[in-house]
């Protein structure tokens, strides 16, 4: 008999995530996925699945659960310590529940969310190609809604296949920190900003409000100027306003030229308000560790810098995989 997972507690907004499902954002539905694709990718690791399984991803508190057969279990991302019948376990490393075993959490110190995986994977529903959970779509996860309070959740035939004691270095571990860098590739519509707005976005120390979550996270701390202009047929009268246009996953838009706003892997494809940047794919993991009152300054890259830095981010995970090895 394959091994289930009770739940006693649900946390406070906790899905089945995996990397997400592309090729259909053309069509309105965004990828979503792990808003932290390399502590996924790495929970993942620690249990023996492949990168793509699903994970539970927990914000800010976490479940309580209980296991009706053996698994190999970990937590990567942020800094909440997993407890095993009230015995803390370390995050970024991997260790044993038995039958009947109750994990919870302790309270969060760092961070904002981390990634719970299991050997052999949540056996949730595929939708699109991917489990993970898209709640205004109703997809993915658990009927397409965070997990609830008696939900149980199926894990995947190489349930117990892992391998407990798997630690990844410490020097190999994400910082989460309070005040954080963004690097950021400007454009498409920086030029709707004065010379004083862009220098306003680039110097101002933003602060995350509690508005955040799986589709965007806003910040205030400032105004931006923006280019006088008679607004063109289609645009509204909003100086930020623009021509409907699609939206990257990671694009900065600005409403009124406040409190900027970074769109992420559960955003609307397209609107009409302008991007005055977007966020390298790999700082979108640092964007998604942050909690409210993070104080964040958008750093600018170039394009050629970006594909630089993305090699880079790369070259980190492969270097954990290896040390897991």
């Amino acid at each position: 008999m394959s091994t289930t997972i009770e739940v006693r507690k649900p946390g406070l907004s906790t899905t089945i995530q995996d990397r997400g499902r592309s090729g259909y954002y053309h069509l309105g539905i965004p990828p979503s996925g792990a808003l932290d694709q390399f502590s996924l990718g790495v929970a993942n690791a620690l249990v023996g699945n492949d990168s793509d399984a699903g994970a539970l991803e927990i914000v800010y508190m976490g479940p309580e659960l209980r296991f009706t057969g053996p698994a190999v279990v970990a937590v990567a991302g942020a800094q909440i310590a997993p407890r095993v019948n009230g015995e803390s376990r370390p995050v970024w490393e991997s260790f044993e529940v038995a039958d009947g075993d109750v994990l919870d959490f302790d309270y969060l110190k760092s961070g904002a969310r981390a990634y719970l995986a299991v050997s052999g994977g949540f056996d949730t529903r595929v939708d699109l190609g991917s489990r993970a959970t898209y709640v205004i779509g109703s997809l993915g996860g658990v009927d397409g809604r965070p997990i609830a309070e008696g939900d149980v959740l199926p894990v995947g035939s190489g349930s117990g296949s892992g391998r407990a004691g798997l630690v990844v270095p410490d020097d190999l571990r994400p910082s989460m920190s309070k005040d954080v860098e963004v690097r950021v590739v400007m454009g498409l519509y920086d030029h709707r900003l004065t010379e004083n707005g862009r220098a306003a976005f680039l110097d101002t120390p933003w602060t995350l409000t509690p508005v955040a979550d799986r589709m965007g996270f806003r910040y205030g701390g400032g105004k931006l100027e923006t280019v006088d202009r008679e607004p063109p047929f289609g645009a509204g009268q909003d100086p930020s306003n623009i021509v409907d246009a699609p939206y990257p996953i990671g694009s900065i838009q600005v409403p009124g030229g406040v409190e900027p706003i970074i769109l992420h892997r559960d955003a609307v494809s397209g609107g009409g308000y302008m991007m005055v940047a977007t966020v390298l794919s790999g700082d979108l993991d640092i964007v998604a560790q942050s909690a409210p009152k993070t104080r964040t300054r958008f750093v600018p890259v170039t394009l050629d810098q970006a594909l630089d830095i993305r090699r880079d981010h790369r070259k980190h995970y492969d270097r954990v995989l290896e040390a897991l090895a």
